[in-house]
């Protein structure tokens, strides 16, 4: 499996080989895990010899779910927080035109800086944005619904 490190520009794309072996390695993974500080891992190269490795139990955890993400078929990217983006990739990130967003940035919602004549968003202020929208989204729909189910539309 190539497990090069990619950007949100770079989705790592797996072959039908790379869910198999993702499938089998999560699995394993997955039976090992516990709720520990730290996992004990051993690994392998080609030539046999074994290295013996230390993990905090939260990057296992992650490598368990890109794992599960391949496992599954999905194209996955790693994502730095701190990386700034251009407004297309925080475009597809918020699934919105270009255009939209620039919107967006221009009425303040969320931060941006210029560079040249371009805009950067850093990941994590679209990510917040993504969770805000998503929470408020929520909020409406709960709403909604209890206003349904008060006037007995049948909604349960």
């Amino acid at each position: 499996m190539n497990l090069s490190f990619h950007y949100a520009s770079e989705p790592f794309l797996p072959t039908i080989e790379d869910v198999k072996l993702a499938q089998e390695t999560s699995r394993k993974i997955a039976a090992h895990m516990q709720p520990k500080e730290v996992m004990n891992l051993r690994i392998w190269d080609q030539q046999g010899s074994a290295a013996d490795i230390q993990l905090p139990a939260s990057i296992v955890r992650l490598l368990l779910d890109m794992l599960e993400q391949v496992a599954n078929g999905n194209a996955i990217s790693l994502l730095p927080l701190q990386a700034e983006l251009t407004t297309q990739q925080a475009a597809d990130i918020l699934n919105v035109s270009r255009p939209f967003l620039v919107k967006l940035l221009d009425e303040g919602e969320i931060p941006s800086r210029k560079v040249g004549s371009h805009r950067r968003v850093k990941a994590r202020d679209i990510l917040a944005y993504k969770q805000d929208i998503y929470t408020k989204r929520n909020q409406v729909l709960d709403n909604l619904t209890s206003e349904a189910q008060e006037l007995n539309w049948g909604y349960e």
